[in-house]
């Protein structure tokens, strides 16, 4: 077991995520890459941002974006947590030859700015799963923008779009209140002094995207279900249910319109509801894709 409860929490995310990302968005991308590299022979150019433990990568390789015989690709797996980026480092010790991992410890939005301040690398593809719904999007996607190429893709998924439902129901009415109240910290959460986060982010890409210089080519949705399958969850997810329920215990102690007693107990029963293999979890999730203009 990972001592490090976050990044246990990204591994069992992975095929919750794999589940869940936007087959079609997928096939888009997928076209837009080979695109690239049949028209032009240079090394491809990838920043993943927010890239955790380095999931991603894995997926990409497994799910073969890159096409049967890929030529060189440069991807640069950038994370704000040092302890991430080691340990994606070494679940990726072992990397095809034609790919080029290189692994940087930087706050994307930063790194960004930097980039544009002293006319850095622009990329081919920029990649940000489950990223966009942490930032101010006002502020994020023109320094993005200014990572990518023109005519480059962007790969954005796994956008939190405004609904976190749990089943069977332990109180609708106050199931209903701690989904609004969780919601809200979402919108009024601040982080080093800046707004960063949007519970309604999926809906807002579809004019904040085009409005920044990322024209949109596929979006479609990518919703998290997490159900028991013959009475046990799949692979490490009853891991993953138990991070989701601590986090909306964390943002949620102490909070002015929920009864502290019976917001405890109702973390306690959906804990039980986990530990007996019957918790159903949905959020509801976009994934967008297309090329810089």
């Amino acid at each position: 077991m990972q001592s490090n409860p976050f990044v246990r929490y990204l591994e069992a995310k992975r095929t919750v995520d794999d589940r869940a990302l936007n087959r079609p968005v997928w096939s888009e991308l997928a076209r837009l890459v080979t695109d690239r590299m049949v028209r032009d022979a240079r090394p491809l150019e990838v920043l993943e941002i927010g890239a955790g433990i380095g999931t991603m990568v894995e997926r990409v390789l497994a799910w073969k974006l890159f096409g049967p015989r890929p030529h060189a690709v440069r991807y640069t797996v950038l994370d704000a947590d040092a302890d991430l980026i080691a340990t994606a480092s070494a679940r990726l010790a072992v990397a095809p030859p034609w790919l080029d991992l290189r692994f940087v410890t930087a706050d994307a939005l930063a790194y960004a700015a930097s980039a544009a301040a002293d006319g850095g690398q622009r990329y081919d593809l920029l990649i940000a799963n489950a990223f966009l719904d942490l930032v101010d999007l006002r502020r994020a996607l023109p320094l993005l923008r200014g990572l990518l190429r023109d005519g480059g893709s962007f790969y954005f998924t796994i956008n939190f779009d405004g609904a976190t439902l749990l089943e069977p129901a332990i109180d609708p009415p106050l199931d209903a209140a701690i989904e609004a109240a969780y919601h809200r910290t979402m919108d009024e959460r601040i982080t080093d002094g800046q707004p960063s986060g949007d519970s309604r982010t999926g809906r807002h890409l579809f004019a904040t995207l085009p409005a920044h210089g990322f024209a949109i080519r596929a979006a479609g949705a990518s919703d998290w279900v997490v159900h028991a399958v013959d009475g046990a969850y799949p692979a490490d997810e009853a891991a993953f249910l138990r991070f989701i329920v601590a986090t909306m215990e964390g943002a949620l102690r102490n909070h002015p319109d929920l009864d502290s007693v019976h917001f405890d107990r109702w973390i306690a029963a959906g804990r039980a509801q986990i530990d007996r293999a019957k918790l159903v979890y949905i959020a509801h999730q976009l994934d967008f894709c297309g090329v810089a203009g």
